[in-house]
């Protein structure tokens, strides 16, 4: 398994950017699939985006399509989801995950898609 410990979390206005990380050591990160999932108090941990081993494909729940980009840079052993135009519902903890294999295209990811996952990091939009 490779660990994750993601970072670039914070408090924001409605409208506002963020930028998360997410740094990989352990084994090779080129070969995970990775992901970023978000659970809100009270809430089921839900997808985010995903993004292939390569940076291709590329994949996004409906409520970020347009707002957020995943992206990874395999030589830093880092993925990032770029946050822009956040409204308050996107409030939630920040999960990175990863999994040494792909993923099928003709469905989202879910949670027990992924064996690896980070601890999280707070992302709190303000109105």
């Amino acid at each position: 398994q490779v660990q994750l410990v993601e970072s670039g979390g914070g408090l924001v206005q409605t409208g506002g950017s963020l930028r998360l990380s997410c740094a990989a050591s352990g084994r090779a990160f080129s070969a995970y699939t990775m992901g970023w999932f978000r659970q809100a108090p009270g809430q089921e941990r839900e997808f985010v985006a995903a993004i292939g081993r390569s940076g291709r494909p590329t994949q996004y729940s409906d409520s970020v399509k347009g707002r957020f980009t995943i992206s990874r840079d395999n030589a830093k052993n880092t993925v990032y989801l770029q946050m822009i135009s956040l409204k308050v519902e996107d409030t939630a903890v920040y999960y990175c995950a990863a999994v040494p294999n792909p993923l099928p295209l003709w469905r989202l990811p879910t949670k027990t898609d992924f064996d690896s996952w980070g601890q999280g990091t707070q992302v709190t939009v303000s109105s």
